[in-house]
Protein backbone atom coordinates (compact mmCIF):
# COMPACT_ATOMS: atom_id res chain seq x y z
CA UNK A 1 0.00 0.00 0.00
CA UNK A 2 1.08 3.18 -1.09
CA UNK A 3 1.48 6.29 1.55
CA UNK A 4 -0.97 8.40 -0.92
CA UNK A 5 -3.36 5.79 -0.43
CA UNK A 6 -2.63 5.14 3.12
CA UNK A 7 -3.01 8.89 3.47
CA UNK A 8 -6.44 8.71 1.73
CA UNK A 9 -7.47 5.69 3.94
CA UNK A 10 -7.21 7.53 7.09
CA UNK A 11 -8.76 10.59 5.87
CA UNK A 12 -11.94 8.42 5.21
CA UNK A 13 -11.78 6.71 8.23
CA UNK A 14 -11.87 10.04 10.48
CA UNK A 15 -14.87 11.27 8.53
CA UNK A 16 -16.85 8.15 9.16
CA UNK A 17 -15.77 8.13 12.80
CA UNK A 18 -16.99 11.64 13.10
CA UNK A 19 -20.09 11.18 11.27
CA UNK A 20 -20.87 8.57 13.92
CA UNK A 21 -19.54 9.53 17.03
CA UNK A 22 -21.54 12.38 16.59
CA UNK A 23 -24.45 10.87 16.46
CA UNK A 24 -23.92 8.24 18.62
CA UNK A 25 -23.29 11.65 21.15
CA UNK A 26 -26.65 13.07 20.18
CA UNK A 27 -28.21 9.88 21.39
CA UNK A 28 -26.92 9.23 24.50
CA UNK A 29 -27.26 12.93 25.36
CA UNK A 30 -30.80 12.38 24.33
CA UNK A 31 -31.84 9.20 26.06
CA UNK A 32 -29.39 9.50 28.98
CA UNK A 33 -27.79 6.45 27.59
CA UNK A 34 -24.29 6.09 28.84
CA UNK A 35 -23.63 8.81 30.32
CA UNK A 36 -20.43 9.96 32.34
CA UNK A 37 -22.01 12.23 35.63
CA UNK A 38 -19.26 14.55 36.64
CA UNK A 39 -17.47 13.12 40.37
CA UNK A 40 -15.39 16.15 41.99
CA UNK A 41 -13.33 13.15 43.59
CA UNK A 42 -11.34 11.73 41.04
CA UNK A 43 -12.91 12.95 37.99
CA UNK A 44 -12.20 16.64 36.34
CA UNK A 45 -15.26 17.06 33.73
CA UNK A 46 -17.66 19.66 34.72
CA UNK A 47 -20.38 18.22 32.58
CA UNK A 48 -22.61 15.05 32.11
CA UNK A 49 -20.53 13.76 28.95
CA UNK A 50 -21.68 10.04 26.82
CA UNK A 51 -19.12 7.41 27.08
CA UNK A 52 -20.10 6.47 23.74
CA UNK A 53 -16.20 6.78 22.28
CA UNK A 54 -15.48 3.25 21.93
CA UNK A 55 -18.47 2.30 20.41
CA UNK A 56 -17.92 5.14 18.16
CA UNK A 57 -14.48 3.72 17.30
CA UNK A 58 -15.29 0.36 16.10
CA UNK A 59 -18.75 1.28 14.73
CA UNK A 60 -16.05 3.15 12.19
CA UNK A 61 -14.00 0.57 11.46
CA UNK A 62 -16.37 -1.91 11.10
CA UNK A 63 -17.79 0.56 8.18
CA UNK A 64 -14.73 1.60 6.59
CA UNK A 65 -13.20 -1.58 6.85
CA UNK A 66 -15.74 -3.46 4.55
CA UNK A 67 -15.01 -0.85 2.28
CA UNK A 68 -11.35 -1.31 2.60
CA UNK A 69 -12.39 -5.24 1.95
CA UNK A 70 -14.40 -4.37 -1.07
CA UNK A 71 -12.00 -2.41 -2.52
CA UNK A 72 -9.07 -4.36 -2.44
CA UNK A 73 -10.89 -7.57 -3.60
CA UNK A 74 -9.87 -8.87 0.03
CA UNK A 75 -13.62 -11.25 0.61
CA UNK A 76 -12.15 -14.56 1.14
CA UNK A 77 -8.55 -13.10 1.47
CA UNK A 78 -8.66 -11.45 4.84
CA UNK A 79 -5.41 -12.41 7.13
CA UNK A 80 -6.97 -14.50 9.43
CA UNK A 81 -5.37 -12.61 12.02
CA UNK A 82 -7.04 -9.28 10.85
CA UNK A 83 -10.66 -11.37 10.90
CA UNK A 84 -10.43 -12.75 14.23
CA UNK A 85 -9.15 -9.31 15.83
CA UNK A 86 -12.08 -7.57 14.33
CA UNK A 87 -14.44 -10.24 15.79
CA UNK A 88 -13.30 -10.32 19.17
CA UNK A 89 -13.13 -6.46 19.40
CA UNK A 90 -17.62 -7.10 19.27
CA UNK A 91 -17.75 -8.89 22.58
CA UNK A 92 -15.17 -7.25 24.06
CA UNK A 93 -16.78 -4.08 23.58
CA UNK A 94 -19.89 -5.01 24.95
CA UNK A 95 -18.84 -6.48 27.42
CA UNK A 96 -17.21 -3.69 28.99
CA UNK A 97 -20.08 -1.80 27.83
CA UNK A 98 -21.54 -3.38 31.00
CA UNK A 99 -18.38 -2.10 32.74
CA UNK A 100 -19.63 1.35 31.83
CA UNK A 101 -22.88 0.99 32.95
CA UNK A 102 -22.78 -0.67 36.24
CA UNK A 103 -19.23 -1.80 36.99
CA UNK A 104 -17.20 -4.97 37.35
CA UNK A 105 -15.43 -6.49 39.75
CA UNK A 106 -11.81 -6.12 38.98
CA UNK A 107 -11.23 -9.99 38.78
CA UNK A 108 -14.41 -9.90 36.79
CA UNK A 109 -12.76 -7.79 34.30
CA UNK A 110 -9.59 -9.75 34.24
CA UNK A 111 -11.19 -13.43 33.54
CA UNK A 112 -12.91 -11.42 30.58
CA UNK A 113 -9.67 -10.17 28.96
CA UNK A 114 -7.63 -13.46 29.74
CA UNK A 115 -10.54 -15.45 28.11
CA UNK A 116 -10.44 -13.04 25.04
CA UNK A 117 -7.20 -13.30 24.45
CA UNK A 118 -7.27 -16.85 24.98
CA UNK A 119 -9.12 -17.04 22.09
CA UNK A 120 -7.02 -15.00 19.83
CA UNK A 121 -4.13 -17.11 20.26
CA UNK A 122 -6.17 -20.56 19.84
CA UNK A 123 -7.68 -19.05 16.34
CA UNK A 124 -4.70 -17.12 15.38
CA UNK A 125 -2.08 -19.21 16.10
CA UNK A 126 -0.03 -15.88 17.62
CA UNK A 127 1.01 -15.26 21.04
CA UNK A 128 4.15 -14.44 22.22
CA UNK A 129 6.71 -17.74 21.38
CA UNK A 130 10.10 -15.42 21.53
CA UNK A 131 11.09 -12.37 23.58
CA UNK A 132 14.33 -12.11 21.20
CA UNK A 133 17.91 -12.13 21.67
CA UNK A 134 17.13 -10.20 24.40
CA UNK A 135 20.53 -11.00 26.83
CA UNK A 136 22.79 -11.74 23.97
CA UNK A 137 23.04 -15.24 23.89
CA UNK A 138 21.01 -16.45 21.27
CA UNK A 139 16.52 -16.05 21.03
CA UNK A 140 14.87 -16.58 23.82
CA UNK A 141 12.05 -19.39 23.17
CA UNK A 142 8.97 -19.31 25.74
CA UNK A 143 7.85 -22.60 24.92
CA UNK A 144 5.23 -23.32 27.23
CA UNK A 145 5.14 -20.15 28.67
CA UNK A 146 4.15 -18.42 25.89
CA UNK A 147 0.53 -18.91 26.02
CA UNK A 148 0.66 -17.73 30.14
CA UNK A 149 2.88 -15.01 28.86
CA UNK A 150 0.98 -13.65 26.15
CA UNK A 151 -2.25 -13.23 28.26
CA UNK A 152 0.05 -11.48 31.05
CA UNK A 153 0.99 -9.05 28.45
CA UNK A 154 -2.21 -8.45 27.06
CA UNK A 155 -3.74 -8.19 29.95
CA UNK A 156 -1.50 -5.71 31.25
CA UNK A 157 -1.88 -3.59 27.97
CA UNK A 158 -5.49 -3.42 28.78
CA UNK A 159 -5.13 -2.19 31.80
CA UNK A 160 -2.28 -0.02 31.54
CA UNK A 161 -4.39 2.14 28.76
CA UNK A 162 -7.88 1.66 30.83
CA UNK A 163 -5.84 3.51 34.10
CA UNK A 164 -4.21 6.05 31.81
CA UNK A 165 -7.76 7.65 30.31
CA UNK A 166 -7.84 10.21 32.74
CA UNK A 167 -7.89 13.70 30.65
CA UNK A 168 -8.70 14.32 27.68
CA UNK A 169 -6.96 12.67 24.98
CA UNK A 170 -4.08 11.11 27.16
CA UNK A 171 -5.22 7.22 26.51
CA UNK A 172 -6.41 7.61 22.70
CA UNK A 173 -3.39 10.03 21.91
CA UNK A 174 -0.69 7.48 23.41
CA UNK A 175 -2.17 4.36 21.55
CA UNK A 176 -2.34 6.42 18.37
CA UNK A 177 1.68 7.22 18.64
CA UNK A 178 2.30 3.39 19.63
CA UNK A 179 0.83 2.07 16.41
CA UNK A 180 2.28 4.58 14.44
CA UNK A 181 5.88 3.59 15.37
CA UNK A 182 4.64 0.23 15.41
CA UNK A 183 3.44 0.52 12.26
CA UNK A 184 6.02 2.39 10.62
CA UNK A 185 9.13 0.64 12.20
CA UNK A 186 8.03 -2.64 11.32
CA UNK A 187 5.92 -1.74 8.02
CA UNK A 188 2.64 -3.58 9.41
CA UNK A 189 0.79 0.11 8.44
CA UNK A 190 1.83 -0.55 4.76
CA UNK A 191 -0.51 -3.98 4.35
CA UNK A 192 -3.03 -4.31 7.20
CA UNK A 193 -5.97 -2.16 8.13
CA UNK A 194 -4.26 -0.63 10.88
CA UNK A 195 -4.54 3.26 8.99
CA UNK A 196 -8.50 2.83 9.65
CA UNK A 197 -7.60 1.82 13.25
CA UNK A 198 -5.43 5.22 13.19
CA UNK A 199 -8.15 6.88 11.49
CA UNK A 200 -11.25 5.82 13.24
CA UNK A 201 -9.08 6.77 16.54
CA UNK A 202 -8.35 10.65 15.26
CA UNK A 203 -12.25 10.82 14.40
CA UNK A 204 -12.94 10.51 18.34
CA UNK A 205 -10.51 12.21 19.32
CA UNK A 206 -11.60 15.36 17.82
CA UNK A 207 -14.77 15.10 19.55
CA UNK A 208 -12.89 14.33 22.92
CA UNK A 209 -10.61 17.24 22.75
CA UNK A 210 -13.90 19.01 21.80
CA UNK A 211 -12.42 21.07 18.98
CA UNK A 212 -16.30 21.63 17.99
CA UNK A 213 -16.82 23.34 21.31
CA UNK A 214 -17.13 21.92 25.47
CA UNK A 215 -20.89 20.73 24.80
CA UNK A 216 -19.76 18.35 22.31
CA UNK A 217 -17.25 16.42 24.08
CA UNK A 218 -17.10 12.35 23.94
CA UNK A 219 -15.39 9.92 26.60
CA UNK A 220 -13.65 6.84 25.71
CA UNK A 221 -15.59 4.97 28.36
CA UNK A 222 -13.91 1.80 29.55
CA UNK A 223 -15.50 -0.64 26.91
CA UNK A 224 -12.71 2.52 24.73
CA UNK A 225 -9.46 2.26 26.96
CA UNK A 226 -9.66 -1.64 26.90
CA UNK A 227 -10.37 -2.00 23.31
CA UNK A 228 -7.58 0.52 22.16
CA UNK A 229 -5.31 -1.38 24.94
CA UNK A 230 -6.34 -4.53 23.48
CA UNK A 231 -5.39 -3.32 19.75
CA UNK A 232 -2.28 -2.21 21.19
CA UNK A 233 -0.92 -5.15 22.50
CA UNK A 234 -1.82 -7.70 19.38
CA UNK A 235 -0.52 -4.84 16.85
CA UNK A 236 2.87 -5.09 19.12
CA UNK A 237 2.84 -8.99 18.98
CA UNK A 238 1.85 -9.51 15.90
CA UNK A 239 4.64 -7.34 14.56
CA UNK A 240 7.02 -9.02 16.33
CA UNK A 241 6.58 -11.93 16.39
CA UNK A 242 6.17 -12.13 12.31
CA UNK A 243 9.30 -13.12 10.29
CA UNK A 244 8.57 -10.86 7.71
CA UNK A 245 8.63 -7.71 10.05
CA UNK A 246 12.01 -8.47 11.42
CA UNK A 247 11.34 -6.24 14.66
CA UNK A 248 12.35 -7.33 18.25
CA UNK A 249 9.52 -7.38 21.18
CA UNK A 250 11.97 -5.05 23.36
CA UNK A 251 11.21 -1.83 21.13
CA UNK A 252 7.34 -2.01 21.33
CA UNK A 253 7.94 -1.58 25.07
CA UNK A 254 9.54 1.85 24.54
CA UNK A 255 6.16 2.31 22.41
CA UNK A 256 4.63 1.96 25.43
CA UNK A 257 6.50 3.52 27.97
CA UNK A 258 4.02 5.99 29.41
CA UNK A 259 0.74 3.62 29.73
CA UNK A 260 3.60 0.58 30.76
CA UNK A 261 5.60 2.49 33.67
CA UNK A 262 2.72 4.32 34.95
CA UNK A 263 0.56 1.41 35.86
CA UNK A 264 3.62 -0.68 37.20
CA UNK A 265 3.85 1.87 39.33
CA UNK A 266 0.50 2.56 40.69
CA UNK A 267 0.25 -1.04 41.22
CA UNK A 268 3.27 -1.07 43.36
CA UNK A 269 2.44 2.22 45.30
CA UNK A 270 -0.87 1.07 46.10
CA UNK A 271 0.32 -2.18 47.30
CA UNK A 272 2.77 -0.80 49.20
CA UNK A 273 0.24 1.96 50.71
CA UNK A 274 -2.00 -1.33 51.82
CA UNK A 275 -4.78 -0.57 48.82
CA UNK A 276 -6.15 -2.63 46.41
CA UNK A 277 -4.02 -2.24 42.88
CA UNK A 278 -7.58 -1.60 41.09
CA UNK A 279 -8.82 1.08 43.26
CA UNK A 280 -9.67 4.74 42.07
CA UNK A 281 -7.62 7.77 42.84
CA UNK A 282 -5.78 10.91 42.13
CA UNK A 283 -2.25 9.16 42.13
CA UNK A 284 -1.45 8.91 38.23
CA UNK A 285 1.14 10.67 36.53
CA UNK A 286 -1.08 13.10 34.71
CA UNK A 287 -3.17 14.20 38.22
CA UNK A 288 0.83 14.64 39.65
CA UNK A 289 1.70 16.73 36.57
CA UNK A 290 -1.30 18.97 36.73
CA UNK A 291 -0.57 20.08 39.93
CA UNK A 292 1.54 22.80 38.06
CA UNK A 293 0.29 22.29 34.31
CA UNK A 294 -3.43 22.64 33.09
CA UNK A 295 -4.70 19.58 31.51
CA UNK A 296 -3.48 20.51 28.12
CA UNK A 297 -0.21 21.77 29.19
CA UNK A 298 -0.66 17.72 30.66
CA UNK A 299 -1.61 16.29 27.42
CA UNK A 300 1.06 17.85 25.86
CA UNK A 301 4.05 17.20 27.89
CA UNK A 302 3.19 13.23 28.04
CA UNK A 303 2.35 12.88 24.11
CA UNK A 304 5.51 14.36 23.81
CA UNK A 305 7.11 12.38 25.91
CA UNK A 306 5.59 9.00 24.29
CA UNK A 307 6.76 10.29 21.11
CA UNK A 308 10.15 10.77 21.89
CA UNK A 309 10.35 7.92 24.35
CA UNK A 310 8.91 5.81 21.19
CA UNK A 311 11.54 7.27 18.44
CA UNK A 312 14.42 6.72 21.05
CA UNK A 313 13.70 2.88 21.45
CA UNK A 314 13.63 3.00 17.53
CA UNK A 315 17.21 4.37 17.49
CA UNK A 316 18.35 2.12 19.95
CA UNK A 317 17.09 -1.16 18.16
CA UNK A 318 18.99 0.41 14.92
CA UNK A 319 22.20 1.04 16.69
CA UNK A 320 22.55 -1.04 19.89
CA UNK A 321 21.70 -4.13 20.82
CA UNK A 322 18.64 -5.97 22.54
CA UNK A 323 20.85 -6.44 25.59
CA UNK A 324 21.11 -2.58 25.45
CA UNK A 325 17.95 -1.75 24.88
CA UNK A 326 16.55 -3.83 28.19
CA UNK A 327 18.96 -1.75 30.37
CA UNK A 328 18.64 1.78 29.42
CA UNK A 329 14.49 0.87 29.68
CA UNK A 330 14.98 -0.52 33.03
CA UNK A 331 17.08 2.71 33.65
CA UNK A 332 14.43 4.84 32.18
CA UNK A 333 12.15 3.49 34.04
CA UNK A 334 13.59 4.02 37.65
CA UNK A 335 14.15 7.19 36.59
CA UNK A 336 11.07 7.49 35.44
CA UNK A 337 10.02 6.53 38.67
CA UNK A 338 11.78 8.32 40.67
CA UNK A 339 10.88 12.25 39.21
CA UNK A 340 6.59 11.13 39.53
CA UNK A 341 7.10 9.87 43.01
CA UNK A 342 9.23 12.61 44.33
CA UNK A 343 8.75 15.42 41.82
CA UNK A 344 5.16 15.20 43.04
CA UNK A 345 5.99 14.65 46.94
CA UNK A 346 7.97 18.24 46.62
CA UNK A 347 5.37 20.08 44.02
CA UNK A 348 2.55 18.24 46.47
CA UNK A 349 4.14 20.31 49.71
CA UNK A 350 5.10 23.44 47.84
CA UNK A 351 1.62 23.65 46.44
CA UNK A 352 0.32 23.16 50.41
CA UNK A 353 3.02 26.05 51.06
CA UNK A 354 1.37 28.64 49.40
CA UNK A 355 -1.89 27.46 50.32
Amino acid sequence: MELTIIIDYIIISIIASMAINSILRNYAKKYNFLVALPDRSRKFHKRPTPMTGGVGILVSLLITGKLYIDLNNLNGYLPDFTFQLMLVSIPLLVLFLIDDFRGLRPSLRIIIQSLLTIYMIFSTDISLQSVGNLFGFGEINLGILSIPFTVFCVVGMMNAFNMIDGINGLCSGCAMIALLLIGFHSGLIYDSMLVLIIGSMIGFLIFNLRVFGIKRGVFLGDSGSNLIGFWVAWSAIYASQNAVYDVQPITMIWFVAIPLLDCIGLIFSRIKKGKSWSSAGRDHIHHKLMINFSAEGTLLILIIITLVTGLFGIYISNNASTLTSLILFLTYGFIYYVLAHYGSLIATKKLNKNV
